[in-house]
Parts: C-alpha cells; sequence; structure tokens
C-alpha cells in the first residue's frame, strides 16, 4: 500500500539506506554516545598531571640537630647540606653525611661523603599543590613506581577489552555500557580516596578496565546504527571527541593542582552520562541476532518515526554467536589477526609513549599537552578525505614510514641537555621533529581504525577490534 500507515518489509539494511544511514535519530544517538567518550583522555592522559614530580631536594634538617646551623640562612644551610648540580641548584636525591661549612668560602665539594635523602624531600609546590610523587615521595629510586602506576592501568585496559567484549555480546551493547559507566564512576571516584599507592594502583587498574567498556560500547553502538558509507564518518567523530577531552584536561589540570580533586574533576561527567543513558538505544542489530525481535522493531519504529518515513517491519534472520576463535579459525584469518596485531601494537605503544612524556621539552607542560592534542584535530580530518583518494594499504604504509623515520631522527638527537643549555635553534627542531612524528602516529591510528572495519566480516569485526583495543 501507498498509504503513510501502510507497513513495508525489508531488511535492516535496506532501512537504514531509507534514512540515508545518517538520518536524526542517528545524529542523537551519535551526541549522546560520542559526548562521554570525552571522559576517555581524561583518565588516560591523567598521569601526565597527577604524577608529576616537581622540583625537590632532600631534607635537611636532620644535619641541624644540636643547632649547627645557628644563624645561616636558607641558602647557607643548602650550600653546607646538599652538593649542587652543574647548574647550581641542589641535587635531588642527595645530601651531605655531614655538615660541611667550609663550603661557605668557595671550597671544593668534589670527593666529600655523600648519602640519600635521610628525612624525606622538600617539594616545590609552586605548580602543584599535591601529587602522587610528592604525597607518597615516588622520587630518587622510587620514581619509577610512576610509570608502574601507567602501566597497571593500561593492562586493566587489555583485560577489559576482553572481558567488554564478551559482556556486550551477551547482555547487550546498552546494559554492559551502563554497567561501564558505574564501574568507571565508581572506581574513579574511589582513586581518589586511596590512602596508598597500592591501593591507588588497584583502583586505576578496576578504572582502565570500567573505561574500556565505555569506549567499545559508545562506538559500537553509533556504528550499528548506521550505514556502511556513513561508518569512516562515525569513526572520526567518535575518534575527535578524544582531542576535545584531552585538550580540556589540559585546561582542568591548570585549574585543579591537587591529584585528589583534578581525579574526582575528570571522573564526574561520568554522572551526566549515566543520565542520558536511558535516551540510549540499543543496537536492533545485537537484537535481531538474539532472536529479540520485537524489542529491535520498536526502536527500528523510533528510527523511522524520527526520520518521518512510512512504517517499516525488518526481515532478519538470527545468526550464531562469534567468538575470538574466530579470529583464527581459518590461515587467512590467523594472518589476518597477526598483521593486524603486530601493526596496532606498535601505533598505540608509540603513540602513548609520545602522549604521556610532555616534560623535558621546554614549554610548559600544560601547553605541551595542549599542543600535543591540538595536532590531532587537523590529522583526524585529513584522514577523512585522505584515504578516500590513496585507499587505505598506501596511507596506512606512507603514515608508518614517516612515523619510523621521525622515530630514528630522535635516537641521533642529544640527551641529558636542558632547555638552558640548548640553543633555541636545536630545541626548535627537536620540538619540530615530535611534533611531526606525533601528527603522523595520528594519522596511521586513524587510517588503521578504519582499515580494520574493512579488513574483518561484519560478525568478526568487532572481535578483531576488541583484540587491539588502543582508545
Amino acid at each position: 500500500s501507498s498509504s503513510s500507515s501502510s507497513t513495508v518489509k525489508m531488511k535492516f539494511e535496506t532501512i537504514l539506506d531509507e534514512v540515508s544511514g545518517f538520518g536524526p535519530f542517528q545524529i542523537i544517538i551519535v551526541v549522546l554516545l560520542c559526548s562521554p567518550r570525552m571522559v576517555l583522555p581524561l583518565h588516560f592522559m591523567l598521569t601526565n598531571f597527577i604524577a608529576v614530580a616537581p622540583p625537590h631536594r632532600c631534607d635537611i634538617s636532620s644535619l641541624a640537630d644540636g643547632g649547627l646551623f645557628g644563624n645561616l640562612t636558607q641558602e647557607q644551610r643548602l650550600t653546607v647540606g646538599i652538593p649542587q648540580r652543574e647548574d647550581g641548584g641542589p641535587r635531588s636525591c642527595e645530601m651531605f653525611a655531614e655538615p660541611q661549612f667550609q663550603l661557605l668560602s668557595n671550597s671544593s665539594s668534589s670527593g666529600l661523603p655523600t648519602v640519600q635523602c635521610r628525612s624525606g624531600w622538600v617539594y616545590d609546590n609552586s605548580t602543584f599543590t599535591s601529587t602522587l610523587a610528592t604525597e607518597w615521595d615516588l622520587v630518587c629510586d622510587r620514581k619509577s613506581l610512576t610509570k608502574t602506576s601507567s602501566s597497571i592501568f593500561f593492562f586493566g585496559v587489555m583485560l577489559g577489552a576482553v572481558a567488554f567484549g564478551f559482556l556486550c555480546d551477551k547482555f547487550g551493547r546498552k546494559n554492559t555500557l551502563l554497567a561501564s559507566y558505574i564501574m568507571s564512576m565508581v572506581f574513579g571516584f574511589s582513586t581518589a580516596f586511596a590512602n596508598s599507592f597500592v591501593l591507588f594502583s588497584a583502583l586505576r587498574f578496576l578504572t582502565g578496565f570500567a573505561l574500556t567498556g565505555l569506549s567499545l560500547n559508545s562506538l559500537v553502538l553509533s556504528i550499528e546504527w548506521v550505514d556502511t558509507a556513513h561508518r569512516s564518518f562515525i569513526s572520526v567523530i567518535g575518534s575527535l571527541t578524544w582531542c576535545v577531552g584531552n585538550m580540556l584536561l589540559a585546561g582542568i589540570a591548570f585549574l585543579v593542582t591537587d591529584w585528589r580533586t583534578l581525579t574526582m574533576a575528570v571522573t564526574a561527567p561520568l554522572g551526566l552520562a549515566v543520565l542520558t543513558w536511558w535516551w540510549v538505544p540499543e543496537s536492533a542489530r545485537w537484537l535481531l541476532a538474539n532472536g529479540k525481535v520485537e524489542e529491535a522493531q520498536f526502536y527500528l519504529d523510533r528510527c523511522v518515526s524520527a526520520c518521518a518515513l512510512a512504517n517499516m517491519n525488518v526481515q532478519e534472520k538470527q545468526g550464531r554467536s562469534y567468538s575470538y576463535l574466530d579470529l583464527i579459525r581459518t590461515p587467512k584469518l590467523r594472518w589476518l589477526t597477526l598483521q593486524t596485531g603486530i601493526i596496532w601494537y606498535g601505533v598505540a605503544s608509540t603513540y602513548y609513549s609520545l602522549s604521556l612524556s610532555i616534560t623535558g621539552f621546554g614549554l610548559n607542560i600544560y601547553l605541551t599537552h595542549f599542543i600535543y592534542a591540538a595536532i590531532e584535530v587537523p590529522a583526524k580530518l585529513t584522514v577523512y578525505y585522505v584515504v578516500n583518494v590513496f585507499g587505505r594499504r598506501k596511507c596506512q604504509a606512507g603514515t608508518l614510514m614517516l612515523t619510523a623515520a621521525c622515530v630514528a631522527i630522535n635516537i641521533f638527537m642529544p640527551k641529558g641537555r636542558s632547555g638552558v643549555l640548548v640553543s633555541v635553534d636545536f630545541m626548535t627542531q627537536l620540538r619540530s621533529t615530535v611534533t611531526r612524528q606525533k601528527l603522523l602516529m595520528r594519522l596511521s591510528c586513524c587510517v588503521y581504525v578504519e582499515q580494520m572495519g574493512d579488513k574483518y566480516k561484519k560478525k568478526e569485526r568487532k572481535k578483531g577490534c576488541n583484540s587491539k583495543y588502543e582508545q
């Protein structure tokens, strides 16, 4: 019938085509699901600010026992109590075993006995009120623990990718998304109240685990409600929210200098995400694949109604369940999975090694972080157009090779120099090289995400993406 009230039976893909694959219904979904994704970089890059070790020196109060320092000024006390660096500042991890009063007459300090800091450290709190390093003395021989906490967080991300990949197939994308919202919020706020580094690391692990569910399900839900032609667009939009959140982190961290308050501040937006979850539709593809045709029809009616089309009934056969074993079931899939896994490891490790190393470039860390985040925007927008001209294979190979070249150049850069001693020209070249490297790395990331969506068949796509989860 040609009446607007008539019912037309067609396949799910055909219905999406009828609404041009991206109508008002899809726009609402993208807004509801992409906005919470801005929380991801707030947590993934959080250690750039909460784990900073500000300038510090040994607490030399133990040398003043018995009034040995007398009427010495603070500068004189540091002179007799702590050996100096080449730039004239006090060393961070050493102090003299005994006060060296002869140094007040400009004597040489070479060969004088030194010891590790006995009574802790004194920190410069002019930039940061409190960080992990200042609260638990994660400096000197304990400074590697800050990197350990980052590794623990990303280990949680890795396990979360596997777990939530299974859970969203078992219980649905929408229900799993709510669980990840709540878990991320609970563990995120709990982290701010950790009273030991061990507890902090454990809660960061759980936060990373939970945030993976947010990332995977929000992207999968967005993609499964649009047609094939708009999937690249959705991927780029979702990726741009990462840039926005990453740039916001620099501003939030600049305003909030206490690590506990900052952790709560970057977790708080999840409360709004929980409220907006009620308007998020379940994936019609998942409902149909699990035989829930009536519920799928309910959401399809909403989609059709939003686009002012005639009523439509979906025709879709219930498919079998797929697991991670399907990624290695045939020789071709095994080879593809191995290839994509190796490339993904290179892309992710290089991206995060750059993004989590924002010190040592002679710039304010807030500005450096903001520049690193902002440089991703043109890269992601460029990918959307370039891949349509040159193809994914050429773009992927080109960006990877150019990135490798920039990484190789850094090997030959002088190390161990401060920004004060290095010429402006050298620092400009260094920052330029790293910035180009960052830009090319992001190009490679975006191209690879799109390429994986094309390589795997529909039923294997999400499994493949979960197994190589990055952000």
